[in-house]
Formats: C-alpha cells, sequence, structure tokens
C-alpha cells in the first residue's frame, strides 16, 4: 500500500516536472500598441485563425504566452483605428516583445477636425460633417497645386474659366467659385482675387490636411460660405520631417518642385520652411488652331511658419507667404513685344501676392484665442488689348472664446474684416460725370457670433448657432444656424444641419469671363446681396469584417434655395455679359455617396458620386446653370505589392454633359458638353530608405474638349474682331469671312485641354 503511494506521487511528480519543462519551452508576445507616442487602452489583439486573445492595458500594453514555436499573424482592432496584421515567426522559448505603432492606420472618421465648428474635435463626435483629405490621398495623383489636387474630391471641381489663360475656381456641389470659400490655416485669406490667380501657389508638401464643408457655414465664416468651404491646414514644423522635399516632370515639359525644410531656432521655437517653383515653356498646340493648349507659366511660392512653445501649451504661430507667377496663353507666335497691342493676341498675368497669418492664445485662464492675418495682392493683366489692373488688401482679426459649462460648450466670438479693392473695370468707377475715374471700393465688415454644442446625452448633441455682420455698404446681415446629431451606435451616425448664408459680390475679382476682353460687361442695377437657405442630411456608417476589411459610407442629402441670385447672362447678346439679381429664385439640390473599403490583402478603394441639380427660375421658366454638371463621380483605387516594395494607385473622375455658352443660333459647337473622364495611373517604388520613385500616365484616355467640336475657341485667327461686320444692333453677320456668324470668344470651356502625358519623380523624406 505504501509502494502504491508513494508509486502515485513519483508519478505526480514526473508529470508536473515535465509540464514544467514544457512550459519552459513555450513561447510569447508582449508588446505595447500606441498611436501618435500614446498607449492604445483595451484594443483588441489576437492570433488569427486561433484562439489566442487578448486586450491591450490602461497604457496600451499586452502578452500572449504558452505558444508553441511557428508562424502566427498578430492581428489588432480598436474603434478609430483601421485593422492592423503584422507577421510573426516565433522560435521555440521565444519572448518576443513589440511596439506597434497604429498612427497611419487611423480611420480618418477619428481625425480632429476644426473646420465645422472652428475649434478642434473629434470628426466622429462633430455635429457638423466634415471631410478629411491627407497628402497619402494626393499623393496618388501627384499635382503641383492644390487647385488641380482637388480634382478627385467628390462633389468638389476645379473649374477652368477661360480657354486661354487657364484660370479658374472651384465648385462645390455644382455651385460657382464665389460661393466657396477658401480658408489657409482658418483664416479666410484666399477669397476673391486669390481664388482665381493665388490659389495655384499653395505648396502642397506643406499641406497636413485638408477639410471640406459642404453647405453655408456663414454662421462662423460669413460671406462667401454659402456653397461651403475649403481648409487647407499646413504643417505644424514640430511634427514635419527635417527635410523632404518631391520633384517631378512631365512629357509636356512641366517641372514641379517642392522643398521643406525645418529647424529648431533655440529650445521654444522652430521653422518650417517651404518653396515651391512650376515651370512649363512649351508651347504645344495640339488642336491645331494656333493658340496654346495650356498656358505658359513661371510661378515660385515661399511659405514659413514659426511655432512657439509657452506654458502650458499655449499656441501662438506666425505665417508667411510669398507668390510670384508669370501667366500667358494665345496665339503661339506671341511674345512679351505684343503685350496689350492689337497685333498678335496674348493674355498674359503678373500675380504678386503677399499674406502673414496668426495665432494667439492670451495668457488668460480662460481658452480666449486671437487670430489675425493680412495679405496684399497686386495683379497687372492684358487680355488683348484689355487691361485689368487691380490691387487687393484683406485685414482680418478675430477674437475666440472656447468655454465648457456643465453640458454646454460655447464658443463666442468677434472679428473684423476690411477689404480694399481697386481697378480699372466698371465695378469700381463712379456716376459722377465730371469725375469718372474709378474709385476703391473700402468694405468694413464686424461681426459677432455665439455657437453653442449642447451634449443632450452619450448619443445626441444639438449645435445652435448665430452670427451678426454689419456690411458698410449693405446694412445689416443675420445667418443663424442648426445642427442635430445622433450616434446611434459606433458604426451608425446621422446629422442634421440647416442654415442660411449670405454673399457680397465683387463681379471681376469672381468672374474670369468678365475680363477676356472679348464680350464687354453690362450691370444693369445695383446688385443686392445674395441669400440662401440651407438644409443638409448626412448618414455614416460603419462595416467592419472578421477577415479584416472595412467599409465606410457616408451618404448626404442636401438643398439650397436661393433668393437675389447673381446671374451672368451669356445668351441674350453674344457681345455682352448682363449681370443683374435675379427676378427669381435658384435652387441646388442633390445626394451625394463616399465610400471608404480597405481589404486585408492591401487593397483600397475611396470612391464618391454626386447626383444633383442646379436651376436658375425667372419668370416662370425653369433651366439648368449654365456649366454646372447633374452627375459627378471621383474613385482612387490602390494596391500595395509588399514582397516588390510596389504600390499602383489608380485614379479618375466622371463628369455628365453641362450646359455650354454659345454665341448664336448659328454656333456649330456642342450646346452640351458629352460624358467625360480624366484618368490616371501611378506606380511608386519605396525601397529604398526615405526615397520614393513615381511615375505614370494622366490622362490615359487622352481625352480633351475638342473633340467632336469643329473648334473650342471661337475665331481664333481674328481674335481682335478686326474682320467682323456687324448689324445696326451690333450683332455679327453672316459673311465669306465668317460663315457662322461669330466674335472671338474663349469662353467655351469646361475642361483641361492637356493630353495624355507620361510623368516622373522622386520623393525625400527625412524625419
Amino acid at each position: 500500500m505504501i509502494k502504491t503511494i508513494h508509486g502515485s506521487v513519483l508519478s505526480v511528480f514526473v508529470f508536473l516536472l515535465f509540464a514544467q519543462n514544457a512550459k519552459a519551452q513555450n513561447s510569447s508576445i508582449t508588446g505595447k500598441v500606441y498611436a501618435d507616442g500614446k498607449g492604445i487602452a483595451w484594443a483588441n489583439v489576437y492570433l488569427a485563425g486561433t484562439t489566442f486573445a487578448t486586450k491591450t492595458d490602461s497604457i496600451g500594453l499586452f502578452k500572449i504566452d504558452n505558444l508553441k514555436a511557428g508562424n502566427y499573424i498578430l492581428s489588432i482592432t480598436c474603434e478609430g483605428f483601421k485593422k492592423t496584421n503584422q507577421a510573426i515567426s516565433l522560435q521555440k522559448a521565444e519572448n518576443k516583445n513589440l511596439n506597434i505603432d497604429l498612427t497611419h492606420h487611423a480611420n480618418t472618421l477619428s481625425e480632429v477636425v476644426v473646420s465645422g465648428t472652428m475649434k478642434e474635435v473629434s470628426r466622429l463626435e462633430s455635429p457638423v460633417p466634415v471631410e478629411i483629405y491627407n497628402p497619402i490621398y494626393f499623393k496618388k495623383n501627384p499635382t503641383p497645386n492644390v487647385y488641380e489636387a482637388l480634382q478627385n474630391v467628390n462633389g468638389v471641381r476645379p473649374q477652368l474659366n477661360c480657354q486661354v489663360c487657364n484660370t479658374g475656381d472651384i465648385h462645390i456641389n455644382g455651385l460657382e467659385g464665389p460661393y466657396t470659400m477658401v480658408l489657409l490655416d482658418g483664416m479666410p485669406i484666399v477669397s476673391s482675387l486669390s481664388t482665381v490667380y493665388g490659389l495655384s501657389g499653395i505648396p502642397n508638401s506643406l499641406i497636413e490636411r485638408i477639410e471640406v464643408v459642404k453647405g453655408p457655414a456663414s454662421s462662423l465664416y460669413g460671406s462667401e460660405a454659402v456653397g461651403g468651404l475649403i481648409n487647407i491646414i499646413t504643417l505644424k514644423p514640430q511634427n514635419a520631417a527635417r527635410v523632404s522635399a518631391d520633384v517631378f516632370s512631365t512629357s509636356w515639359g512641366e517641372h514641379n518642385t517642392d522643398v521643406a525644410l525645418k529647424i529648431n531656432a533655440g529650445k521654444k521655437a522652430s521653422i518650417l520652411t517651404g518653396i515651391n517653383y512650376f515651370n512649363f515653356q512649351n508651347r504645344i498646340d495640339q488642336n491645331n488652331d494656333n493658340f496654346t493648349d495650356m498656358t505658359l507659366q513661371n510661378r515660385l511660392s515661399i511659405f514659413q511658419k514659426w511655432n512657439f512653445e509657452r506654458k502650458e501649451s499655449r499656441l501662438f504661430t506666425l505665417a508667411a507667404r510669398y507668390m510670384y507667377e508669370d501667366r500667358w496663353g494665345g496665339d503661339i507666335r506671341w511674345n512679351k513685344t505684343y503685350r496689350g497691342g492689337d497685333e498678335i493676341y496674348g493674355e498674359s498675368i503678373y500675380t504678386k501676392r503677399w499674406e502673414l497669418l496668426g495665432n494667439y492664445q492670451l495668457p488668460t485662464q480662460e481658452k480666449l484665442l486671437l487670430s489675425f492675418s493680412y495679405n496684399q495682392h497686386h495683379q497687372n493683366s492684358m487680355y488683348g488689348t484689355t487691361p485689368y489692373l487691380a490691387q487687393q488688401n484683406i485685414s482680418f482679426a478675430q477674437l475666440t472664446w472656447d468655454k465648457k459649462i456643465a453640458f454646454n460648450d460655447l464658443l463666442i466670438g468677434t472679428g473684423l474684416r476690411h477689404t480694399y479693392y481697386d481697378d480699372n473695370t466698371p465695378g469700381t468707377a463712379t456716376n459722377d460725370p465730371i469725375h469718372p475715374q474709378n474709385k476703391a471700393q473700402k468694405t468694413y465688415l464686424p461681426g459677432v457670433f455665439i455657437q453653442n454644442e449642447i451634449a443632450i446625452n452619450q448619443k445626441q448633441k444639438v449645435l445652435l448657432g448665430f452670427r451678426y455682420d454689419y456690411n458698410s455698404y449693405h446694412g445689416n446681415i443675420y445667418t443663424p444656424r442648426f445642427a442635430y446629431k445622433l450616434s446611434i451606435n459606433n458604426n451608425n451616425i446621422l446629422r442634421i444641419n440647416a442654415g442660411t448664408g449670405f454673399r457680397v459680390v465683387n463681379l471681376f475679382t469672381e468672374d474670369h469671363a468678365a475680363l477676356t476682353g472679348a464680350r464687354t460687361v453690362e450691370i444693369k442695377n445695383e446688385l443686392q446681396p445674395e441669400k440662401s437657405y440651407n438644409l443638409n442630411l448626412n448618414y455614416i456608417k460603419k462595416i467592419f469584417t472578421q477577415n479584416g476589411t472595412y467599409i465606410t459610407l457616408d451618404l448626404s442629402a442636401f438643398y439650397t434655395y436661393f433668393n437675389n441670385r447673381i446671374v451672368g447672362d451669356y445668351d441674350t447678346d453674344p457681345n455682352k455679359i448682363s449681370y443683374d439679381n435675379l427676378a427669381g429664385n435658384a435652387q441646388s439640390k442633390g445626394t451625394s455617396l463616399n465610400m471608404d473599403m480597405g481589404f486585408d490583402n492591401g487593397l483600397k478603394i475611396i470612391a464618391g458620386a454626386t447626383l444633383m441639380e442646379n436651376t436658375l427660375t425667372e419668370n416662370g421658366k425653369t433651366e439648368q446653370q449654365i456649366l454646372t454638371e447633374n452627375f459627378t463621380g471621383t474613385w482612387a483605387v490602390s494596391y500595395k505589392i509588399k514582397k516588390a516594395m510596389l504600390a499602383i494607385d489608380y485614379t479618375g473622375n466622371v463628369y455628365s454633359p453641362m450646359r455650354l455658352p454659345l454665341l448664336s443660333e448659328n454656333d456649330p459647337r456642342a450646346a452640351y458638353s458629352p460624358w467625360w473622364s480624366i484618368q490616371n495611373i501611378q506606380i511608386t517604388y519605396d525601397g529604398i530608405k526615405n526615397i520614393q520613385f513615381y511615375g505614370g500616365v494622366k490622362n490615359l484616355l487622352n481625352w480633351t474638349p475638342n473633340k467632336n467640336n469643329p473648334f473650342i475657341i471661337a475665331r481664333s485667327n481674328d481674335p481682335f474682331d478686326k474682320n467682323v461686320q456687324f448689324d445696326a444692333n451690333g450683332k455679327a453677320m453672316v459673311t465669306p469671312n465668317n460663315p457662322y456668324g461669330l466674335t472671338f470668344d474663349p469662353s467655351y470651356v469646361y475642361a483641361p485641354n492637356q493630353g495624355a502625358r507620361a510623368f516622373f519623380g522622386i520623393r525625400y523624406n527625412f524625419k
């Protein structure tokens, strides 16, 4: 009996010893999950295809033990971040320690935005829908400026306004460029003249992200934010690389260079400097009309931003930018000796612009932020024999108080905007017959606003806003705002936004067709400010699957009603553009869908579509707005071949027909554009540390607007109308030399005139 018990004890001892030895031979994985330097708590960590799983602790640490030697896939999932997989190879008795950075795997829904409410807030928590586009997205189709980069943003279209000089503006949901406010770091310095001429001078290398808000934002930002706003947010110096460069060229002869340099100025200041240089001097005329297909350009832009460290992390930044551009388009024989003459036609534009902007948080217990900016824009242009000489100065200052009281998140502010504008057009001419010389416009726009974001509970928020402005020309202006957000759960969010907008008009800084020299301008009556009423519904759905696929659907419906809409009449008289407030109404309505999909195999798809209708109603007649499409779609399909260290990006857009400006019933050009699409492909190699090589083809389909049209520019052979005969009413007559009875007109434009072209570039990034 004793012998039996002794044998049993010995067996148990041997078993425990073997088990302990076997456990000692097992492996384990420990590590930390973090993003932006901070540990991520309660992230799910598991080995795919096994039952081994755990969660990170409060500071992001995790451990999985009792593992056999072998190969595993470690997966991490966490709300607000895309699923991350990492291949692991374990040896016998190995303890592998990992640091897993989720910074570059963040879902854009969790990113911080400022444009919707003028304060930093998670995109998920914002009651106002805000779209975010980061530099990685724009690198899928590299462009020399922000203006062209926006071509792949759903519902946003860069619109060319002149076939000769290629200037343009930004349309949002079909509304013309003047209805889009463009901000630089939240400052309204890109407007009027700079929207048309200066938007192309912002260096892409210094952009941290671009935020897009569709629909009126006038209750916060004032005039011009009627159709929506685009906020270009530049890098914080402390977050930038020490040195970065991006250089590329195209087979058309375009050369673009972006360089950024960060240095420390002492212990409490950092400086970020960016330089952009673009040059194109190749006279190309593929449609054989003896006019340049793309304007020749020589542009330099220098940007510098200072960040100062202060007590209690209070904000203080200063930034400045200078831009110079010399561009011309026209007869391929043109040179500067012909500038302003009537022998050979050319449109020559010299632009000089400088800006200063800053943010300073006051040294008080309350969160008070002073924002300020100033810019000067000088324009010296010749459109054939028609000069356009203009100067615009904009001063802006704003003080905001950010205060939380219980469930109320208040933002109270006051601002003053002063605009000085002078040019040589009828827009600033006086009615004094004795002193008819132009008189500079000096507009003062003081305003106050209040916004309260109320947290009803964890799932519901209400935002109430109101702004009052006093315009020195037009008097009192009121713009209320309402927003409601319902978080049904973490994966379903509903938003409702409503508000009003207003816009004070300056035609000659906004409508380039008024400057081409081909038509005379008529202002029938004193133009009154436009008013709009807007309603926007937004629904976001997030889907995560077990195999690592994520899908984000962002669906919106919008409606805007306009009073006093200012419309340029191109149709009544082909020799004039007549401006007046619409004796009726205008409406913009539609739906849009953005879709972001990522698959476990490395395939990523970002796509969007907008279906809309923009109409003008006057005297009981409703017609489609000119130069406005009913459907637009964009896409970016990306695939990473990890073993070859290659990335493939296929991007593009598609547009439905739009009504175009014809000169008469005899004009042989198409009254509507066809369906058209610009598509691009790029291959990027990043197998060398800090360096990327990329190349591809732009406009794969080689599509240009001259296809199926006898010509694009009317009478490019007689741009000064020397051989045009007019009847008693000033209408061009049909003659043997003018079989269609037309005058020179380059306003028939809706798309770029560049065909297919190859490109190649190099990026360098040293952190």
